[in-house]
């Protein structure tokens, strides 16, 4: 059963940056694709970014040239580094390999004005 475990959460001043971690086991990592997923207070998740196993990546349009992510095949370890974070980027961040619908627990993401 494949198991995915977040970290790197907390609360930041707009404008600061975080970077989520999230590691894999049980899984051909380095096939997989990932993604991070969030969801904010009363409002459903969303897609944030996805990373497929062959490098290409995409973003949903609030957060293009603000959020990036990446992995290390080695480390089993996929990341979301988030730069100018604002208030509305506020929610629980999860990771995600779509392929098997399999989510971890997330971590809380504030963002203080």
């Amino acid at each position: 059963q494949v198991q995915l475990v977040e970290s790197g959460g907390g609360l930041v001043q707009a404008g600061g940056s975080l970077r989520l971690s999230c590691v894999a086991s049980r899984i051909s990592f380095s096939l997989s694709t990932f993604a991070w997923y969030r969801q904010a207070p009363g409002k459903q998740r969303e897609l944030v970014a996805q990373l497929r196993s062959d490098g290409v990546t995409t973003y949903t349009n609030s957060v293009k040239g603000r959020f990036t992510i990446s992995r290390d095949n080695a480390k089993n370890t996929v990341y979301l580094q988030m730069n100018s974070l604002k208030p509305e980027d506020t929610a629980v961040y999860y990771c995600s390999r779509p392929l098997t619908n399999t989510f971890g627990q997330g971590t809380q993401v504030t963002v203080s004005s």
